[in-house]
């Protein structure tokens, strides 16, 4: 008897990678925090509104970064079916 996967292998491998570059992006995200890339304090700052924005632009930054840089925080085949 042969028991066959819910999802296809091809799905599955995809929602894997997805998963991987969303750990990545918040990885980067707080990696981005800590070196205070948004930390603009001048006299031409934007204030309060300024600092809500900063958090969100962190995240995209982060996010840009996970889609063209691999950390390789997951270990490749993770789900090779061998």
């Amino acid at each position: 008897m042969k028991i066959e996967p819910i999802s296809h292998p091809a799905t599955a491998m995809a929602r894997f990678e997805a998963s991987a570059d969303r750990l990545e992006a918040a990885f980067l995200t707080e990696m981005l925090k800590h070196v205070g890339v948004d930390d603009s304090s001048s006299d031409f700052s934007g204030g309060a509104g300024e600092a809500q924005f900063a958090s969100w632009l962190t995240e995209q930054r982060a996010g840009a970064l996970s889609r063209y840089v691999d950390l390789k925080l997951v270990r490749q085949g993770a789900l090779s079916h061998e």
